[in-house]
């Protein structure tokens, strides 16, 4: 796709996850809210951090008010990506009380799930900060949530990689085995991207030193060296730099806060974490309410 036709996919799958949130949610009504509501009363509200963190999901906030009352004020005191701390406002809906309450859960389950994901991905970024190394986000990410996953991503400091399987070509140990090795899949995803006039990176998994040597001599844009060991990493990087290769080398596999730093350390360009969005302990934030 055109950058302008994936912004506008994009910005389709976060409007569209918004409402479908709010439909599993409501269904055919609040029955609680409406029961013990007027909804003649105004009211505020303010959502609190109850432990320190990264913002992430602020603007999502402010869009989940407004599906559900545009008339709804939202006032940001902290931006996606700031620190925030323990007892800390972080914004506040003045209106309607009925709509302000039906959004509260699921506003927080967009904030505290970013919030979460970003304050992981500052503390991996924050670990390798004294390298060259970018941490990458992987696709294993909630169904329906990835456009929110991986915003959080970014909003931590994070680089995204591939958004899904149209923007990359990506080709992982099956697809290898499937084609009968690495030269002939290379091979054959840069004839394709040639014949269909694709402006899009060609990444390859290697699974050995050997299959490295193959990749190399195919040149795709990135190589993927999948659980290396570290010596095997240093060798890796050292076999390929020699060599003047302008592929690019990310690293995955078995790769946590334990040994990031020295998997960063071994000079790959980037290091992917599945752990980001597959594995996420969500930030603890309340929201509470005041009368008019």
């Amino acid at each position: 796709m055109k950058n302008r036709d994936c912004n506008d996919f994009y910005e389709g799958c976060r409007a569209r996850a918004i409402m479908l949130a709010l439909e599993e949610d409501r269904y055919t009504g609040d029955i609680t809210t409406l029961a013990t509501i007027d909804p003649r009363q105004g009211g505020s509200a303010v959502v609190r951090a109850k432990e320190d963190g990264i913002l992430g999901g602020a603007e999502v906030a402010r869009q989940v008010f407004a599906a559900c009352d545009h008339n709804l004020s939202v006032v940001l005191h902290c931006l996606d990506g700031e620190k925030v701390f323990c007892g800390q406002t972080l914004l506040e809906v003045t209106g309607k009380l009925a709509p302000l309450l039906i959004g509260e859960r699921t506003t927080l389950n967009f904030l505290q799930r970013m919030s979460g994901i970003a304050t992981r991905t500052r503390s991996y970024v924050d670990k390798i900060s004294h390298t060259g190394t970018k941490i990458l986000d992987t696709r294993k990410t909630v169904p329906g949530l990835r456009y929110f996953d991986k915003e959080a991503v970014r909003i931590g400091g994070g680089t995204n990689h591939r958004f899904g399987l149209f923007d990359m070509i990506l080709i992982k140990d099956n697809h290898i085995d499937a084609s009968g090795g690495v030269a002939k899949a290379i091979h054959r995803a840069q004839r394709y991207r040639e014949e269909q006039k694709l402006e899009v990176k060609i990444e390859v998994e290697v699974r050995s030193m050997k299959e490295l040597q193959q990749a190399l001599v195919c040149q795709p844009d990135i190589i993927l060296l999948d659980n290396f060991t570290l010596e095997l990493l240093k060798e890796a990087v050292a076999f390929v730099r020699s060599g003047q290769s302008a592929a690019i080398l990310e690293a995955s596999g078995n790769i946590g806060m334990h040994n990031v730093a020295e998997v960063a350390e071994t000079g790959v360009d980037f290091i992917s974490i599945g752990e980001l969005t597959h594995s996420v302990k969500a930030l603890d934030l309340s929201m509470t309410i005041a009368l008019a």
